[in-house]
């Protein structure tokens, strides 16, 4: 049955092959979004594998470094061939393909956009692709809502769409179910696409804008899942002889009576624990501090210290400057009010090192915690925006204010290479790190902590102020990010 049904399937496209162009012409506003949106999730100069590659338009689109199709189509591979002669294409059973076929190993992205549908063993090709993932390799897997299939056939019978060979038509639950028993963890799901024929003003106005409003999404014409390959234990970090090292930034501003604890309270972290302190603009002795203590613990095995005084202004400024000077394998932040205690910061190391997540930021808001710690109107604002700014990212967030975030030092480095797609505005540097993970399609976990009150000094925040600053950025990140 499953041969039978392969055989009718490669027929299908055999004999369409020279036709896909025409139909992709009939249909070019649906085709054009799906390049739109892989180009949005697929950095430039990329390695992309796309499974299912047709005439090889999409992978094209992405503007790889290395592009390689592969489709089971001959007929088909031979018109994406000619059609792009910069990009490799390979005439291969999906289920059958090997790394030693191709001229890399490893993929950046692997694409499969509508492919599932016509697969007749979809576990063993999701099985067969964990070969070309790194730890970084995303895959992208688009297909469409099955609440349209009885539109999609009628379309099919009023020559409005390409036929189609019998396929499989699954839903968002199934795909994820695939993705679990054949070893890869969900980083990012949504839905796009509501109208697929272009109206002059009202189709970009519905595709762009109402199509993302709650409810209304789940009609969407384009669902996408993004995942990555889940950690086996002898790729564990926290299994092998040789720990990550670890940079601590510590962001200071009057915070002169923090200084003392922080050192003492710091726990070895990894392979060697690097602090950096970044002063900012003190009105006290917090920079005289730093040095004092610095000259009391000097450099060993364990730990090493650094100090730096920022030209510009703002904790954006000086994380970015502590992060630029960063040896360590590993970044976090650690704010110096000391309100997320240094003894948290185990737990985060725990999480990233173990590939539970890639980027970890700190939740405040599971535990209780005083009023003198977060006043009542200050929780009320946190999860308004922790709300917008998951509804914004398409990823579950409890509390994007938390100063303390951990992420791969490569990983930051990849966010400023793309920094520039947002550009370099963020005052707080929590969300210039949250857009860039975003873009970047890491996967964002949260590590509860419990919040305490600060024992020295005064908050820095000027919470009105600041609250408008925030709700520019969600309003720039909607823009960049959700309503593309």
């Amino acid at each position: 049955m499953q041969e039978t049904y392969r055989r009718l399937v490669l027929s299908h496209f055999e004999e369409f092959a020279g036709k896909l162009d025409r139909w992709r012409k009939r249909n070019l506003y649906y085709y054009k979004d799906l390049e739109k949106l892989h180009q949005f999730l697929i950095t430039d100069k990329s390695t992309v594998l796309e499974v299912g590659c047709g005439t090889g338009d999409l992978l094209a689109a992405t503007n790889p470094r290395l592009g390689v199709g592969i489709d089971f189509s001959e007929n088909v591979i031979a018109i994406a061939q000619k059609k792009y002669p910069d990009l490799k294409f390979y005439n291969f059973d999906a289920e059958k393909i090997k790394p030693e076929y191709f001229p890399i190993q490893y993929f950046d992205y692997i694409i499969l956009s509508g492919t599932l549908g016509y697969l007749s063993d979809i576990q063993s090709v999701l099985e067969t692709l964990q070969s070309f993932c790194h730890p970084q390799t995303r895959i992208i897997i688009s297909f469409h809502n099955y609440l349209w299939e009885p539109l999609l056939w009628f379309a099919e019978k009023i020559g409005q769409r390409r036929p189609q060979p019998p396929q499989n038509w699954i839903a968002l639950p199934d795909i994820l179910n695939f993705l679990e028993i054949t070893g890869y963890i969900p980083v990012k799901q949504s839905k796009r696409f509501l109208l697929p024929k272009k109206i002059p003003f009202l189709s970009q106005f519905v595709n762009q804008f109402v199509c993302h409003l709650p409810l209304i999404e789940q009609l969407c014409l384009t669902h996408y899942v993004i995942a990555r390959k889940r950690f086996t234990d002898s790729e564990n970090l926290l299994q092998t002889d040789t720990l990550p090292s670890v940079t601590i930034v510590v962001p200071t501003r009057n915070e002169s009576g923090n200084i003392r604890s922080i050192f003492d309270r710091i726990p070895p972290l990894g392979s060697h624990t690097e602090i950096i302190f970044v002063e900012g603009n003190s009105t006290d002795n917090t920079w005289e501090s730093i040095q004092t203590e610095i000259a009391n613990y000097p450099d060993n095995p364990q730990f090493s210290y650094h100090a730096l005084q920022q030209k510009g202004k703002g904790k954006g400024d000086a994380v970015r400057l502590g992060f630029s000077q960063a040896k360590g394998d590993i970044l976090m932040i650690l704010d110096a009010d000391l309100t997320v205690t240094p003894e948290c910061l185990p737990k985060f190391l725990k999480v990233i090192a173990s590939g539970s997540g890639e980027f970890i930021n700190g939740s405040r808001l599971v535990y209780p915690r005083s009023d003198l710690a977060m006043p009542w109107l200050n929780t009320l604002a946190n999860k308004f925006f922790a709300s917008l700014f998951s509804f914004l990212l398409d990823q579950r967030l409890k509390d994007t204010l938390c100063g303390t975030k951990v992420l791969w030092r490569k990983d930051y480095e990849r966010i400023v290479e793309q920094r520039h797609y947002f550009g370099d505005f963020d005052p707080f540097g929590d969300f210039d790190l949250l857009f860039g993970a975003a873009k970047l399609n890491l996967h964002i976990v949260e590590v509860p902590i419990r919040y305490q009150q600060r024992t020295y000094g005064s908050s820095n925040i000027a919470h009105f102020r600041e609250g408008i600053v925030l709700l520019k950025m969600c309003f720039y990140a909607a823009r960049k990010i959700r309503f593309l």
